[in-house]
């Protein structure tokens, strides 16, 4: 306690010279803090929202995920899947316990004067709000009686209910597709935008209806559950692709004509985009705090230099090298703790700010800032270790006498 106070009074001292001192140490922390705390909220809403798959369902598309051009263009060459090939999976896959099928598309939606246009346009399966985890507010999905006869019916998300109907209940109204009518039956959970994809301007409708509208040539995506859960994952997806490259008459030594995608798979692509964010601002934040680490060492040395007659007072009064060591190494520890206690708070204002103005979510973990503050100490150890081991070799002769 005794060296606490010491080293709160000789920083309390120089307060403008130790706030200086701390602004490397305060720009590194906030910036570690800032883009984790974002990093962490994207993680949690992309894994929560957009991937709606659950974890034993998994997609066959004819591109997949594609991350180069090469892959891009050697997927625009495969055949699409198409509804025969849906309705081959759905028959002879014996490890799936449910096969549903979407084909997306845009399209203008009207009401009487109202206009939407650009809207996420979805002919799926009456299966698929299962398999995708659609979330119902109001009214219902359609049925597989529904889809088998092409009914006319539309489920919409929130802002198409909002700039088509404002605050009237849509279930039940009519509305127009294109040029064609149809019924709004149900209303989906808003669920906001990210990256500037917006998840409640889109519809669904029965795949049937939706490919008498928008044609039948276009390719579609067939969404596969698999018997026995995760466990059944691998299984499921080889008798899904021994089908597939049989209808193709694929060679043996060939590559797979279609892709197949997982919640597993897409989560590990968007973990490793921001792994490349993270390490790129990590290092950026590593010089501030290197800088920091310097100029509080730097400090530190002129401190040794200007309490030179103090040094030399309290070992002639019984203190001990090693008494001298621990004072200076804790006001150096100290010092950095305090920039790494400014630069947390900062950096959870800023994240928090982040999301309050835009539709970024962040998520400040109590992890984050005990690592965070763990790293100002390091700093502060590592920078207080020379001028501590300097001070304590000082003779106290020299000391006293030093003018």
């Amino acid at each position: 306690m005794e060296t606490l106070r010491i080293a709160s009074n000789a920083l309390r001292a120089h307060k403008l010279r130790s706030f200086l001192t701390l602004l490397g140490v305060i720009i590194g922390i906030m910036t570690v803090v800032t883009v984790v705390a974002i990093i962490s909220g994207l993680n949690a809403f992309i894994t929560e929202k957009v991937f709606s798959l659950n974890p034993d369902v998994y997609a066959v598309t004819q591109f997949g995920i594609i991350t180069s051009r090469e892959q891009w263009l050697e997927a625009i060459k495969r055949k699409r899947i198409d509804m025969n090939d849906f309705r081959a999976i759905r028959e002879r896959c014996g490890l799936c316990a449910i096969v549903g099928a979407a084909q997306d598309g845009r399209a203008t939606t009207r009401r009487g004067a109202q206009k939407l246009s650009n809207v996420a346009t979805s002919g799926v399966t009456a299966n698929i709000a299962q398999l995708e985890n659609l979330d119902v507010e109001h009214g219902r999905f359609f049925t597989p009686a529904e889809e088998l006869r092409s009914a006319p019916v539309v489920i919409i998300g929130a802002d198409v209910r909002d700039e088509l109907f404002g605050q009237l209940d849509p279930i039940g109204r009519l509305m127009r597709v294109g040029d064609h009518p149809v019924r709004v039956i149900g209303l989906l959970r808003r669920q906001g935008s990210v990256m500037g994809a917006n998840k409640d301007k889109v519809l669904y409708m029965p795949i049937t209806t939706w490919r008498k509208q928008f044609g039948r040539d276009r390719g579609m995506a067939v969404m596969v559950k698999a018997k026995n859960g995760v466990a059944g994952m691998e299984a499921s997806m080889d008798e899904v692709r021994m089908i597939l490259r049989g209808r193709r008459r694929t060679d043996f030594r060939d590559d797979d004509p279609f892709a197949m995608v997982t919640a597993e798979a897409l989560q590990m692509l968007w973990k490793s985009l921001t792994a490349t964010m993270f390490s790129l601002v990590t290092l950026i934040s590593g010089i501030s705090l290197i800088v920091g680490g310097i100029v509080i060492m730097n400090i530190m040395l002129v401190s040794v230099v200007e309490r030179t007659r103090e040094i030399g007072v309290r070992r002639a009064v019984g203190a001990t090298r090693r008494h001298i060591r621990r004072q200076f190494l804790t006001e150096a520890v100290l010092l950095s703790l305090c920039g790494g206690i400014i630069g947390v708070l900062l950096g959870a204002a800023i994240a928090r700010l982040v999301s309050a103005l835009s539709p970024m979510p962040t998520l400040v973990r109590p992890s984050l800032v005990v690592t965070a503050l763990l790293i100002s100490v390091v700093t502060g150890v590592l920078a207080g270790v020379v001028p501590a081991w300097r001070a304590s070799k000082l003779p106290p002769v020299d000391a006293l006498r030093y003018e």
